[in-house]
């Protein structure tokens, strides 16, 4: 039941809240094994590979995952599966903290991406359920931010806690985080807006406008056919390939690439280190309200998501040639942290495109285009680790990364929003 008042309830801003402090514990979780690497590493003399292949454990397991949590989102709602998945998760958080070695830690790191996987595509369901089309870039932009606000934390705060406390019993407390969270999420959330008791009819008819279509029923049926052998699909998922592969760098090397090949100290990589994640904040609002107000004022999907996204590509690969070129530190930070803002500047109409074609199977779309993402995410730590152990470069990956967005300014530009899956 509603409640029917003359004003219109706001209950849309506390599921915001809900989510970007989800995004928030996420990357501050995702990111802490980043942060601790150095110390991690010198305790357990961990090579330039080994390092590439656990940050690559959890993307590895987040690859494979991604589509049977987005699924269980379709399935069962974004309340049970959110609930799941932040449980399971934070669990692993915490045993990190008790890793012995290679082996045992990169075991930890794949479970803890198996339980992490779907976050985002059930993130992008909820959205869908309680905001109409015209404010769905907006919504996932601020939800997005989160990532960018937890990602900023991370260093100043990682490196700030190892002083105090050691590595170990900081994964501990981060995942006592989620677990909080995840109980203010399961009694709050309603994965329909209509059986929500702080949503009045006139909040509804604003998520609902005219006749405009829901997609908050839930479904059995996957059309696995047409998702499989869609072109449109296809260059969705390779478009976010290389999305993935250029945020995995900021995820996992970025702190080890400004001490190593750049010289800073810890206490200056710790700010240098949050530089990107802070100005992407800009990136993630600025690309939400864009792909939206296109969408209002010239009812442009193509123009308002592929326009947005290749744009961002393409500014963004120009800047990381800049980058493996400047012989200037400083410069050098301050151009990473500029490709991530330019990065971020797409991601509104990345996911909004998965809704856009998704509709009742958005979980399964958001999950299929994440999963490829990670897959390229998997692949960028690696790429990093055998450059500098094999050729001694940490040059040649900011040439790749730039070739991977360039592809994938391509891929935009063949992307069709308009060509739903059903």
């Amino acid at each position: 039941m509603t409640i029917s008042e003359t004003a219109p309830t706001r209950a849309r801003r506390t599921l915001l809240w809900l989510i970007f402090s989800l995004t928030v514990i996420t990357y501050l979780d995702r990111l802490c094994i980043s942060a601790a690497m150095p110390s991690i590493a010198a305790e357990f003399n961990f090579t330039a590979t080994q390092k590439g292949w656990i940050f690559s454990a959890f993307t590895i397991a987040y690859a494979v995952f991604e589509i049977p949590s987005g699924w269980l989102g379709d399935r069962f709602g974004a309340r049970m599966a959110l609930t799941r998945i932040v449980v399971w998760w934070s669990t692993f958080t915490v045993l990190t903290g008790t890793a012995l070695g290679f082996w045992s830690l990169a075991v930890i790191r794949f479970l803890f991406g198996a339980g992490e996987a779907g976050a985002f595509p059930n993130i992008a369901r909820a959205v869908a359920q309680w905001f109409p089309a015209s404010e769905q870039g907006r919504g996932l932009s601020r939800s997005f931010i989160g990532l960018a606000v937890g990602s900023a934390m991370t260093a100043p705060l990682v490196f700030t806690l190892l002083e105090w406390q050691g590595w170990r019993w900081t994964f501990v407390e981060f995942g006592l985080i989620g677990i909080v969270w995840a109980v203010a999420w399961h009694r709050w959330f309603r994965d329909r807006p209509e059986d929500h008791t702080a949503v009045n009819e006139q909040e509804l008819k604003e998520i609902r406008p005219g006749h405009s279509e829901s997609i908050e029923a839930l479904t059995h049926h996957v059309p696995w056919k047409r998702l499989l052998t869609s072109p449109n699909m296809v260059y969705i998922c390779l478009m976010y390939f290389a999305f993935g592969y250029g945020l995995y760098f900021y995820i996992t090397w970025l702190p080890t690439y400004l001490i190593e090949a750049r010289g800073f100290s810890i206490g200056s990589t710790k700010w240098l280190a949050s530089l990107p994640w802070t100005v992407s904040l800009a990136g993630f609002w600025f690309g939400g309200w864009i792909t939206d107000l296109i969408v209002r004022r010239t009812g442009n999907l193509k123009l308002a998501r592929s326009g947005v996204g290749a744009a961002g590509y393409a500014a963004c690969a120009i800047v990381l040639i800049a980058v493996a070129r400047t012989s200037d530190n400083t410069t050098a930070a301050v151009l990473l942290a500029l490709a991530l803002c330019l990065q971020t500047v797409t991601a509104g109409a990345a996911w909004s495109v998965c809704l856009d074609v998704g509709r009742k199977n958005a979980g399964v779309v958001t999950g299929m285009m994440n999963t490829i993402g990670n897959i390229g995410g998997a692949l960028a730590p690696l790429v990093v680790g055998y450059a500098v152990k094999d050729w001694n470069s940490w040059t040649l990956p900011f040439y790749i990364m730039a070739g991977v967005f360039t592809f994938g300014v391509v891929m935009w530009l063949l992307v069709d929003p308009m060509k739903r899956i059903d």
